[in-house]
């Protein structure tokens, strides 16, 4: 087992240099401080666990504060890809509290040999003799867990609108990966958590199966995180036209925005011009941005003349006119010989399945089916 942990601690540092590598994002700067983190708390358990929770009991609380860290990381992580500024707010520093809090008051425990004393997680006695304070550090890094990936949870719903508001294709922008990762391991870490709570409230099960669960745990995320995370593009692409930024959710909601009705209308011909005579809509990776700067429209009065006048997203709005590409297409007899999927990627889509999903969502039927009617 020792070998393991000692293995996810290498494997940590290991996607850390990797990264490094890479022309570095918000999100890859966090990540890297991440890993750093995963193989300090991997490496320091493989090589110590043995003595750590029965020769040295401060510094083995200490090191179980450390799993107050895993929450926020994980919430940093996902707030830089969904954010599309690529910046970082001091005040989410603020979530490092519970941490520094626990850790000054084992400083402050261990000038005080009675408080001291008491300070056991491998312990045989009733939890009821453990210090007050220690038993509410220990409830809150039980709750961190759950309650950060809740929060992230809510965060890749939100990133699905600002998705839909902003792209016309989901398969490059999506991160399914880590939403299957933050369900997965949610549920294994807060499982665990309430096995710990019990061993220490109850004394049943065996205080090196709950810590050793939760490394392993960890170590199997430091490959998941790792591999996925190295691999991850930034979603939001910087444009220098301040014009041309991008429509999030609270903007959405077009609050204190005015425009006129002369205008509304202007926008719409002008759209429906363009969209017709340009066909903006076969480029497969075409963004409202992109489409704002071409159409000389600011992003925000763009995505609510879609939103309101046309009565959907934008990117339903754009795939409506793949679609009718595509069908255009397979009735003439010039495009015959191209089979279905050439034709998808000619009008635009750039993967088989969201062609299949968009037109059957759209039409009613699959794209063979639409064929064969004909």
């Amino acid at each position: 087992m020792k070998y393991i942990f000692l293995i996810a601690a290498f494997n940590a540092l290991f996607f850390s240099f990797l990264i490094l590598q890479k022309k570095k994002a918000l999100h890859d700067k966090i990540l890297i401080c991440w890993l750093l983190y995963l193989s300090l708390y991997t490496g320091i358990y493989g090589l110590f666990y043995n003595e750590l929770f029965t020769d040295f009991h401060l510094l083995s609380v200490s090191f179980i504060s450390l799993l107050l860290l895993h929450g926020p990381f994980l919430f940093f992580y996902i707030s830089a890809l969904i954010d599309h500024k690529d910046r970082f707010r001091k005040e989410k520093l603020l979530h490092f509290i519970p941490f520094i809090l626990f850790n000054l008051y084992i400083v402050i425990a261990s000038f005080s040999p009675e408080i001291s004393e008491q300070i056991n997680l491998d312990h045989t006695e009733s939890a009821h003799g453990a210090p007050l304070l220690l038993n509410v550090f220990l409830l809150l890094t039980v709750i961190s867990g759950p309650f950060y990936f809740i929060i992230s949870i809510l965060l890749l719903k939100k990133l699905d609108i600002n998705i839909f508001n902003n792209f016309s294709t989901y398969e490059n922008v999506n991160l399914d990966w880590l939403r299957r990762l933050v369900y997965t391991f949610g549920l294994i870490w807060t499982v665990l958590m309430i096995f710990a709570t019990i061993h220490h409230v109850f004394q049943m099960f065996s205080w090196i199966f709950c810590t050793h669960g939760l490394t392993l745990s960890l170590s199997a995320f430091i490959i998941l995180i790792g591999y996925y995370g190295l691999k991850q593009k930034e979603i939001f692409i910087q444009y220098p036209n301040l014009n041309t930024e991008y429509v999030t959710e609270p903007k959405t909601k077009y609050a204190g925005m005015l425009l006129k009705n002369e205008d509304i209308e202007q926008y719409v011909s002008k759209i429906r011009h363009f969209m017709a005579a340009e066909k903006p809509y076969l480029d497969a990776d075409l963004t409202l941005p992109e489409l704002a700067n071409r159409l000389d429209i600011p992003s925000h009065h763009l995505s609510r003349v879609i939103n309101e006048h046309f009565g959907i997203n934008f990117f339903d709005f754009i795939n409506q006119y793949r679609i009718e590409e595509v069908k255009a297409r397979i009735d003439n007899p010039e495009y015959r010989n191209l089979s279905l999927l050439g034709i998808a990627f000619d009008s635009g889509f750039n993967t088989k399945s969201a062609f299949n999903r968009v037109f059957k969502k759209m039409t009613g039927f699959t794209p063979s089916e639409y064929r064969k009617q004909l």
